[in-house]
């Protein structure tokens, strides 16, 4: 029987110094050999893997609720959502966001950021990074629509319109709005009116 594979230790050290990049490719590798757990929350941001935050009880319970409403609004053959999906973005860098919802016509595989119709972030410890610098990330690589959902408090931050730099039209809307994806209008949402029992 083989051993355990223990998670890679964490570390800051290098901060300032110059490191070895990584393809999607070699940390697909790397997974496949054992030195890096395939359960292991990471994503890769620029050739560099980025450990991301344990997700609480709050952050599952909206992200299941989320799931099943959507999926009963999908439309026959034309949307697709996908879950906690690696999120190929370039050579070096994916995110793992927790919905994708695609258009099923052009299938997964021509899944980028150009192709996405709407991606969802749903944060409870992790949410200054989700609100801060991923979204630059998204937008950098054309990502037309970002939702950052605060599982805490349900205020759902939409983002739209990337630049280079960042979303250039931001909004913050209470947990009683009614939220319509632009490019998946078949999918409105009201944050109450989901089943969110812990």
């Amino acid at each position: 029987m083989n051993a355990p594979v223990s998670h890679a230790p964490v570390t800051a050290a290098a901060t300032g110094l110059p490191r070895r990049a990584f393809s999607i490719a070699e940390v697909e590798r790397m997974v496949e050999v054992g030195l890096l757990h395939e359960d292991e929350r990471l994503e890769l941001i620029g050739g560099e893997l980025v450990m991301m935050s344990p997700k609480g009880i709050r952050h599952e319970v909206v992200k299941e609720a989320l799931v099943r409403h959507w999926t009963r609004l999908l439309p026959d053959n034309t949307l697709g959502l996908i879950s906690e999906t690696t999120f190929r973005l370039s050579h070096d860098t994916y995110l793992e966001p927790d919905i994708v919802v695609f258009d099923r016509a052009r299938g997964l595989k021509t899944l980028n950021g150009d192709t996405a119709l709407l991606a969802v972030e749903i944060a409870d410890s992790s949410l200054g990074y989700d609100l801060g610098r991923k979204p630059a990330i998204y937008a950098a690589f054309g990502v037309r629509e970002l939702w950052v959902i605060d599982a805490i408090h349900l205020v759902t931050h939409i983002h739209r319109d990337p630049a280079p730099l960042g979303y250039r039209d931001i909004v913050a809307h209470a947990a009683d709005e009614t939220l319509t994806p632009l490019l998946a209008p078949a999918l409105p949402l009201t944050l109450t009116a989901l089943d969110l029992a812990e």
